[in-house]
């Protein structure tokens, strides 16, 4: 791997100011590991659907009933379309996506001009379920409608934190049982995805 630093069997401090941004994201994605992806669906004001896969995503807190998602900036160092987007009407829709979503995850995470819709480029399939949010991805299991709870700003830093507020959730009753829920998505282990199964 292009950040490995040592040898196998070594023991190692990584002094992470010593490292640079590539080395520093390979350490911290390929440990902290599985990772939920948010698959985001926003609008821009000009209402073009845009979608694209975050995995520095986690919730933080079911009262009230917020989640965090970290979105960069683009090579030019301008707003991702979906930061913009989120901006702008401080509404997304968050899906879960389904382990046979995986190579759509995968080509919509590629940069598209802004304005260019993925949904319509990808033909991803998607199903207004929550009125005044964007729509959802349509074979989703599990989705939630948030508006914008708070903006962070990390110095020095193009990514940028948002935590967001569920305002409803979507979950098709296919997956709801006698015990509860019963789902397990797609997840991110370093630059690579895996299905998670119970043990």
């Amino acid at each position: 791997m292009a950040w490995k630093l040592c040898g196998w069997g070594e023991e190692v401090i990584y002094n992470y100011k010593d490292l640079d941004k590539t080395k520093i994201y390979g350490l911290m994605a390929s440990t902290v590991v599985p990772r939920p992806i948010a698959w985001i669906v926003t609008e821009g004001k000009d209402k073009v659907i845009n979608i694209a896969p975050f995995s520095y995503f986690i919730p933080l807190s079911s009262n009230p009933p917020i989640m965090i998602v970290s979105i960069g900036h683009k090579e030019d160092k301008t707003p991702k379309d979906t930061l913009k987007n989120i901006r702008e009407t401080k509404k997304c829709t968050i899906c879960i996506p389904n382990v046979e979503d995986k190579d759509l995850v995968q080509e919509s995470s590629k940069s598209f001009e802004y304005g260019v819709s993925e949904a319509k480029e990808l033909d991803i399939k998607t199903k207004t379920m929550q009125d005044g949010f964007p729509p959802m991805m349509a074979n989703s299991k599990v989705a939630f409608f948030c508006e914008l709870y708070e903006e962070l700003k990390i110095k020095k830093s193009q990514t940028i934190p948002l935590i967001v507020e569920v305002k409803a959730q979507y979950v098709d009753d296919s997956i709801i049982t006698d015990e509860g829920i019963d789902f397990l998505p797609l997840g991110r282990v370093a630059k690579d995805y895996a299905e998670l199964k119970k043990i």
